[in-house]
């Protein structure tokens, strides 16, 4: 007596010492094996389900499906009670997973299934006894085997309940985590509100992609039409990101002549080439620790193309006549009005600098897709004039509001924006914006020839030669686009000018694309 005694004593200090269930039940089963002398002992962990038996020292094949009656444990299971089965009832049973089990057993001649459950009524598992002999009273009938099982169903409850306070531990976490995510997004759109104006759906999309994007170190392809707000977005971008105390470098890839734009990006020594009387630095490493903005990346020639993909896959680049090449860490942005899909199959843009870029797509729908955003673009673009001229309109009337809300704004934003500020200038301070003074310039029926012939007719109006032939040409520039729906390459061409000659002109006169 004192022998068993001491015995349980160790016994139940080794299975209290136990730190993870998986240790509480090894330690268990070698202990019944040894104090008991089976051949062998199993314990079957019954998962959170309560659909599946789990067997720890058989990972592969230790599955029992608790649904399954072609092998014992489920009987076990739905009766509660412990059973002996002998050799020859196994031999009878067909269930493969069964059947390894009792190989790895040794064949006994006899198994004991003890099924296990905790003072609430919780099932935790079964245990299954083996030996070559039938006469299990002798030991399930014990004190010590009583009190080992007793022990072992308190800590392994004990083991579950630590485990399901580390689970509900973690989901706190995670869903601690989502809210505060969640909660971010939600404040840094709020911010992102107040330049990329707009209550519409595809507004409030496009500002959590905005933010997303941000946040992360993905090359981001901004995609719309001319005067959509692809800067916007870009300025967005970099405000809203960790690069946001670095540089934003802006590059328009269409203004800058294409002989000078690799100069530009890459920086050249002293003496590269004819004219190259001083080092100058390039934008690239002026974007370094900060965000480079490549503005009509679809006009940056081919030649360039091929340079930039690789600066984009190493960040180094070498300026021209340099001998040794420099690093420049920075996030690219890039914008485009043009469709690229098309590009890429007329051969004008490469199709590995396109998948390149767009790691983060962005696409910004046009104004007349989003109509129900003019009320809060219109009033945007009044308090930047009043903020920028110390005094203008209060707001816009309803009437002037349903005036725009029947145009398709061509020029997007960038057009209404002009439009409003038109309508300021005429508009007596304090007052709302009315329909007389919205000019809708390019709501005409007429080709804008005769227009174009009236605005030079009055000669004796004239009091600025230069201003009346830059309006000019800038009527005869947008009349063109218009007449070839915005095609800049065919434009120009009916034009007499290089493509990137006329994306100069349409951007020093703001020309708004039809």
């Amino acid at each position: 007596m004192q022998m068993e005694l001491h015995t349980g004593i160790e016994l139940a200090v080794a299975l209290i010492r136990q730190a993870t269930l998986p240790d509480l039940l090894k330690t268990a089963t070698t202990q019944l094996e040894n104090t008991f002398g089976l051949t062998r002992c199993w314990a079957l962990e019954l998962d959170l389900s309560g659909r599946t038996l789990h067997c720890g020292d058989m990972p592969e094949q230790g599955e029992f499906d608790c649904g399954d009656f072609s092998h014992p444990f489920a009987h076990l299971l739905q009766t509660g009670k412990a059973r002996e089965l002998t050799r020859a009832a196994s031999y009878r049973l067909d269930h493969p997973g069964f059947q390894r089990l009792i190989e790895a057993s040794g064949r006994p001649k006899s198994l004991w299934l003890e099924p296990l459950s905790g003072d609430d009524g919780r099932t935790l598992g079964i245990l299954v006894l083996c030996r070559d002999e039938a006469d299990w009273s002798s030991i399930v009938a014990q004190p010590l085997y009583c009190g080992l099982l007793q022990l072992l169903k308190l800590q392994w409850i004990s083991q579950l309940q630590s485990r399901d306070q580390v689970w509900q531990r973690r989901m706190l976490k995670r869903s601690l985590d989502h809210l505060h995510d969640a909660e971010t997004v939600r404040q840094r759109c709020e911010i992102l509100a107040r330049t990329l104006v707009g209550s519409s759906e595809a507004m409030t999309r496009l500002r959590a992609q905005v933010v997303r994007a941000a946040g992360s170190q993905l090359s981001v392809l901004i995609q719309g039409e001319t005067g959509s707000g692809k800067d916007v977005v870009a300025r967005g971008i970099h405000e809203l990101s960790d690069r946001a105390e670095g540089p934003l470098v802006v590059v328009n890839c269409a203004a800058i002549p294409e002989s000078l734009l690799e100069s530009e990006l890459f920086g050249h020594t002293k003496g590269a080439f004819s004219g190259a009387v001083q080092a100058k630095e390039g934008l690239l490493a002026q974007a370094n620790g900060g965000t480079l903005f490549l503005d009509e990346i679809g006009d940056m020639p081919t030649a360039l193309q091929s340079k930039l993909l690789r600066v984009l896959e190493t960040r180094e680049f070498r300026p021209l006549g340099a001998r040794h090449e420099q690093h420049s860490d920075f996030r690219l942005v890039a914008a485009t009005h043009q469709p690229l899909q098309q590009s890429i199959e007329d051969g004008g843009f490469r199709r590995d600098l396109f998948y390149r870029l767009s790691q983060f797509p962005l696409q910004v729908s046009p104004l007349r897709e989003r109509l129900d955003d003019l009320e809060s673009l219109s009033r945007h673009f009044i308090r930047l004039y009043t903020e920028r001229e110390g005094s203008g309109p209060l707001g816009i009337s309803s009437h002037a509001l349903q005036l725009l809300s029947t145009y398709d704004f061509p020029g997007n934003a960038r057009e209404l924006r002009n439009i409003i500020e038109l309508a300021c200038l005429q508009t007596p301070a304090g007052d709302d914006i009315q329909p007389e003074v919205i000019r809708l310039t390019d709501v005409v029926s007429e080709p804008c020839g005769p227009k174009i012939h009236e605005a030079v007719s009055s000669l004796d109006d004239i009091r600025d030669l230069k201003a009346a032939a830059q309006s000019f040409e800038a009527a005869v520039i947008r009349h063109r686009l218009r007449q070839y729906g915005g095609n800049r390459a065919q434009a120009a061409e009916s034009l007499g000018l290089p493509k990137r000659t006329l994306a100069h002109k349409c951007l020093k006169y703001q020309v708004v694309e039809a």
